[in-house]
């Protein structure tokens, strides 16, 4: 807080915007003032009742009227304080009563000035700075008039006297205006606190549905790489056995032998995405032969021949680059089924190098422009994947002149031991 803020702004943090005081700020237990304000009523009792001076009728009444002050705080300031509506006018009651209680018994007996040390804290709980100030001036300026018509004292008792406000008055301004900047930094801090509470559920909120929504776009991403293309393939398969089954019986069977094939293929591929595993095709075996099985499936499919070249040194890689490579190349060979034809040459290269993996597939079929709006999200969650795992996707390809897909995934700097090199084609 800087240091040129006005008495008037912890007064205003206090008790807010319009006007209405915040209770909870003072009174969180209301039993340690109890104690405190019992204290010094009690003290400042026995000091007025062993006083030298006035008489004893005079420090009886004004013992007396001391007295009050407990069942007046008991019965109406201490609901001013817990009154938490916003309206002053039973705090500002409760201070009129208890000046009227203080402001006689100060000017017959000096000592009764004690009970400062407990009206002074109920201003500042009860009023704003400005009104608290102005109460205590006058609780402070008026004895001392009031006693010094009354009883004549010397000068020198007088001085003292004066001091003796001044520095009561001085020191109660301060404190109150330290405590209520202590309760305003207070308050600025449990608002804060607040407001980084609502801000962490937010966030975790707005985690929880991105992870939702990221498991979601996973999701659509496996099954269209998997399930949906088997299926597509069924039913690629299935057409052709009802045009081969009056004509082509061989050829029938080995198609439905296919379907069998494909089907309890995609229903592995189904038990692996609910597992959460690995691909079916990956499971206890290398890159390099699922890729092939894909290929060689591919053919037995089609009829169309497709080959796959593995250049550079054979490497174990982590198992997420692999099905980023795995997916890429069954989106490829799918849509090569799809859209290219069916008898078109297909070529799948498998490149191994220090510090990346690449996957290039290429068809000689009739191409297409890339720039053309596309529907699916075939190749979309081609470059998805690829972009996940730190590297890219590219898909060149112009009008009869075929198409080919390339993805490209940099390695991790810790990778396991090579395993063999070769480099083989079919």
């Amino acid at each position: 807080m800087s240091a040129d803020v006005s008495l008037e702004e912890p007064a205003r943090r206090l008790t807010g915007a319009d006007g209405a005081r915040d209770s909870d700020v003072w009174v969180r237990s209301l039993r340690p003032w109890d104690g405190y304000f019992a204290v010094v009523w009690g003290v400042t009792l026995a000091v007025v009742l062993g006083a030298a001076q006035p008489a004893w009728p005079l420090r009886a009444v004004a013992g007396s009227i001391v007295a009050l002050n407990l069942p007046w705080y008991v019965l109406v300031g201490r609901r001013a304080v817990l009154d938490e509506s916003g309206d002053e006018g039973p705090a500002r009651r409760y201070v009129v009563g208890a000046m009227l209680l203080f402001l006689p018994t100060a000017m017959l007996v000096h000592e009764t000035q004690l009970v400062t040390f407990a009206l002074a804290p109920q201003c500042f709980m009860l009023l704003r700075l400005r009104s608290a100030l102005w109460v205590l001036g006058i609780m402070g300026a008026v004895p001392f008039v009031g006693s010094t018509l009354l009883w004549r004292p010397s000068a020198g008792e007088a001085v003292f006297r004066l001091l003796l406000a001044v520095a009561t008055f001085a020191f109660s301004a301060f404190l109150g205006q330290w405590t209520m900047r202590i309760i305003a930094q207070s308050r600025d801090r449990a608002a804060l606190i607040a407001e980084l509470e609502a801000g962490r559920e937010e966030i975790a909120r707005l985690s929880a549905a991105h992870g939702a929504l990221a498991e979601r776009e996973r999701m659509s991403r496996e099954i269209h790489d998997t399930l949906a293309q088997g299926f597509t393939s069924l039913l690629m398969l299935s057409q052709a056995v009802e045009s081969e089954l009056e004509h082509d019986l061989p050829q029938a069977r080995r198609h439905v032998a296919l379907m069998t094939r494909t089907a309890r293929e995609n229903l592995a591929e189904a038990r692996a995405l609910v597992a959460g595993g690995s691909p079916a095709d990956l499971a206890g075996t290398s890159l390099v032969d699922a890729v092939r099985r894909l290929t060689d499936r591919h053919s037995a499919q089609t009829g169309a021949p497709a080959r796959l070249e593995v250049a550079g040194e054979v490497t174990p890689l982590p198992t997420a680059y692999e099905v980023v490579a795995l997916r890429a190349c069954q989106e490829a060979l799918a849509n090569t089924r799809k859209h290219a034809g069916p008898s078109v040459p297909v070529t799948v290269v498998l490149t191994y190098a220090s510090d990346s993996l690449g996957l290039s597939v290429r068809d000689e079929g009739c191409g297409f422009d890339p720039r053309a709006p596309r529907e699916g999200y075939g190749l979309d969650g081609v470059r998805a994947r690829a972009e996940e795992a730190g590297g890219g996707a590219e898909v060149r390809s112009t009008p009869g002149a075929g198409a080919s897909v390339t993805v490209t995934l940099p390695l991790p700097a810790t990778v396991p031991p090579a395993g063999a090199s070769r480099r083989s084609t079919r």
